[in-house]
Order: C-alpha cells, then sequence, then structure tokens
C-alpha cells in the first residue's frame, strides 16, 4: 500500500494519506450517491443496506444511528466542517473513506477513521484539449464558447484532478466511475435551491446554498458532458429523484422498482 504520514497543525499524530490510484477500479456494480435533496427522505436505507454508498455533505445524517457506513464521503466546502462540525465530525468518524482537499483537511481537527485520500481540481483544458478531445480520462466538451468551458469536465482519473460543477454529487459522480462501478444511482440530487435539504429543521442553522447562482453556466452544462461523453454500457447513470432539476434526456428517472430489477 502506498501510505503516506503527514502531520497536520490540528491533529494530534500523524495522518495517513492514501494514493488514489489504490481505490481505482476495486469495484464494480451498483453504488448509491446520496445528496442532501427533499426528496431523498424516503430512501430505505436499511433495503439497500448492502449496496456502496457515497455521500456527501450533511446527507451523512441519513447514516447516523442506522449500522450503515458509507463507502465514500467527500466535502468540498471547507465551511461546512465548521457550520456544521457535529455533522462533520461523524462523517470522519463512519466512513469507510473519505476525499477531501488537503486544505480542508489541514482546516479541520477532526481526523478519518477510515481511509483518507486527498483531492485537487484539474487543470484548466488548453484550447486544443478542447477542439480535439484527445485526453481519454479527463474528458472535455467540443464546446469553445467562453474561458468558463475550459473548466467544466469530468474525471475518470481523480489522480488527475476533478471538475467542479458547483454541485458535490458531480464530484461523487467522478468517484463512482474512479473507482470502479458500473451502475450509478442518484438519490437527492434534485438541486432545487427554494426547498429545505432533507435533513434541515425550522429553527436550524442552514448552509448557504447557491444552486441557482450556477445551475445553467455550470452544473447543467457538466451533466451534459456526462451524458454526452461519459454514459455508456459500462457506467450507467439513473435519477431516482421525480423533482430533479437534471433533464431526463440526460440523465433517466428511474423508480426503486426499477433499481430493484438493476441491481
Amino acid at each position: 500500500m502506498d501510505v503516506a504520514q503527514k502531520n497536520s497543525p490540528l491533529i494530534k499524530g500523524p495522518l495517513h494519506v492514501r494514493d488514489l490510484d489504490e481505490c481505482r477500479n476495486i469495484r464494480n456494480g451498483p453504488v448509491f450517491i446520496i445528496a442532501s435533496g427533499a426528496s431523498a427522505k424516503g430512501f430505505p436505507l436499511e433495503k439497500y443496506a448492502d449496496v456502496p454508498m457515497i455521500t456527501m455533505n450533511g446527507a451523512i445524517s441519513m447514516f447516523m444511528g442506522a449500522g450503515v457506513k458509507p463507502f465514500f464521503y467527500t466535502c468540498t466546502d471547507q465551511g461546512f466542517s465548521r457550520e456544521q462540525p457535529e455533522l462533520f465530525s461523524e462523517a470522519m468518524r463512519i466512513s469507510q473513506r473519505v476525499a477531501l482537499s488537503q486544505d480542508h483537511v489541514w482546516s479541520t481537527a477532526v481526523a478519518p477513521q477510515g481511509e483518507l485520500y486527498f483531492l485537487r481540481r484539474a487543470p484548466r483544458f488548453s484550447w486544443s484539449e478542447m477542439v480535439f478531445r484527445n485526453d481519454k480520462e479527463l474528458i472535455s466538451s467540443r464546446k469553445l464558447g467562453n474561458g468558463r468551458n475550459r473548466t467544466l469536465g469530468f474525471s475518470k482519473n481523480l489522480n488527475r484532478g476533478f471538475f467542479d460543477s458547483r454541485t458535490i454529487a458531480y464530484l461523487a459522480l467522478q468517484i463512482a466511475y474512479h473507482v470502479g462501478f458500473t451502475k450509478v444511482f442518484l438519490v437527492g440530487v434534485d438541486l432545487n435551491q427554494s426547498v429545505s435539504r432533507f435533513y434541515e429543521e425550522p429553527g436550524q442553522y442552514v448552509s448557504p446554498c447557491v444552486l441557482d447562482e450556477h445551475f445553467y453556466t455550470r452544473i447543467l452544462p457538466s451533466f451534459e458532458i456526462l451524458s454526452k461523453y461519459v454514459v455508456n454500457e459500462d457506467f450507467q447513470v439513473y435519477n431516482l429523484s421525480g423533482s430533479s432539476r437534471i433533464p431526463g434526456e440526460l440523465i433517466p428517472r428511474a423508480t426503486y422498482a426499477d433499481v430493484d430489477k438493476l441491481i
């Protein structure tokens, strides 16, 4: 195993950081991606407890006390660990694997109990890469457009970085591909800023949300790249949210009856 020991300014003792190659293509078959949209509230976690699950941010609350450990947990918002310390600490405690940026780990005093992987963002595409699309691991669109398009893509190899679409569910999709899963079921990927997250209660602190600001400029174009250039017979993605803003022609909708047939 390629495990590096790193010292954090806030965490006592060395951190054992693993190389992302260690978790590349280690699994196949189905995986659930559990996001925070309101539609996730009805997800039957115990029924599918034997299927690996990738979760993020405050969606970890679904796993608290359930006896189910996320296969992977990820968070790109450093403010979340400050704003929701109890949820973040629980994620670090129960998740089998954790994917965070190095800066994020350095800013928190909570050490992951599971395997730790450092994430970094993929580089901007050059104009020639946008035109010829000759990179088989960092997938881009052929649309040149403005400079924003050079930062949109899909990473099939997280050692080369990930692409940020401004919704962490898209990072979870890149994790799913990197790990080797072949059927991905999206839970709670509603992307509806006007509706509370499934774990939020009246009177509680609510973390900021900027989905509307980025939906048409980054989120939707990223899912278009996923649908056109990544999804195929070997990597299928289904959306279990009936209220999702992701069009069904990009990511097909599925019911739990469909899930039972597909897995």
